[in-house]
């Protein structure tokens, strides 16, 4: 166990959401670890961005594009920073996140507060070599939430690697309704149009994010609608509004839950898009990934890389690492020499 790691144990005496702003300055003062040059393995290509390794930092943690570059030198592969609105908002009151440390869990009802595009776009401008994608959504009282999704595409054009289409926060009351067939059609459509107007920035893919509670039908309506849009990938999955059995006194709160109980679900969930994809576009696994095996499984169920984020509250920044090498690790024992050799192997 690091420093860092012991640092980020001790911050469990402060709220959850203090502690991460604790966090956040810290980095921004140069506080963050260092990581060592990645095994040669674990590089990979997803919707043609070229990765060092295929862990990456899930959106939530920076929200504000803050410290995209010292989470890149802990050792992601790639971050995602987000969710951005085109407006800043306050979200929803606080308390708004909580720790289920019992469950090695998170629940969250931020609501997406967030500074709003024009800080968030001033300070990818100024972001130096390494994949940052950008992960976009809507106000909260937008009259035109498809709208807001096209203002966020154009503002953000040519300063992200790559863009998430945010959908599936339970957070923002109605959102997943942008799920269905017919607002998924007309969201991706409009946004297809969008990026086709736009100047030529080279390869710039964008991903849906998708929850892990879709009913039966909705997996295949997603692809097809992906497929015919020209969206590079899906990442699966965000938050649960279900509620496994959970052990801490937090499990009652509102909002979407992270962490480890949502690995089975979310994994479970990643080999249904695999099935119905079949190969036609990306899938990035996300949800409940805390060890190299969490990763591994993923990958092996259809996942070209991975993301975390809520592991790291009970583990620290150092996890990235410990992830990374055991991820190697299980590759060679199974005598893959790369990652994309094992994606769909399961």
């Amino acid at each position: 166990m690091t420093v860092h790691d012991l640092a980020a144990r001790v911050l469990h005496v402060l709220d959850p959401e203090d502690a991460h702003g604790v966090t956040i300055r810290a980095l921004q003062a140069g506080l963050g670890p260092r990581a060592g040059v990645d095994d040669p393995i674990l590089a990979t290509e997803v919707a043609g961005l070229a990765l060092p390794n295929c862990v990456g930092l899930a959106p939530g943690f920076d929200k504000n594009a803050q410290v995209f570059g010292p989470m890149l030198r802990a050792g992601f592969g790639f971050v995602e920073c987000g969710t951005v609105t085109p407006l800043a908002q306050a979200g929803n009151p606080r308390p708004r996140l909580f720790r289920l440390s019992e469950d090695r869990a998170v629940i969250n009802r931020m609501g997406f507060n967030n500074e709003g595009l024009e800080p968030f776009a001033a300070r990818l401008a100024r972001r130096g070599p390494g994949i940052v994608g950008a992960n976009i959504g809507a106000n909260k009282d937008a009259q035109d939430r498809i709208g807001d999704y096209v203002t966020g595409l154009t503002r953000l054009w040519g300063l992200a690697s790559y863009f998430t289409i945010n959908i599936s926060s339970p957070n923002t009351p109605g959102l997943r309704a942008l799920q269905t067939k017919a607002a998924l059609e007309e969201l991706l459509g409009r946004l297809a149009a969008a990026r086709d107007s736009l100047p030529a920035e080279g390869l710039v893919p964008m991903f849906l994010k998708v929850a892990p509670d879709l009913e039966d039908g909705e997996v295949e309506a997603i692809v097809e609608t992906v497929v015919a849009n020209g969206v590079s990938g899906i990442i699966v999955s965000n938050t649960t509004i279900t509620r496994p059995p959970l052990a801490s006194r937090h499990a009652g709160e509102a909002g979407g839950l992270s962490g480890a109980p949502l690995t089975e679900l979310s994994t479970r969930m990643l080999a249904r898009f695999g099935d119905a994809a079949r190969g036609r576009v990306a899938l990035i696994g996300a949800g409940g990934i805390g060890s190299g095996a969490d990763a591994y499984a993923r990958i092996r169920a259809g996942a070209q890389a991975v993301q975390l984020y809520s592991a790291m509250v009970f583990e620290g920044p150092g996890l990235v690492t410990r992830i990374k090498r055991d991820l190697a690790a299980r590759l060679r024992a199974d005598g893959f020499a790369s990652v994309a050799q094992a994606v769909g192997a399961g």
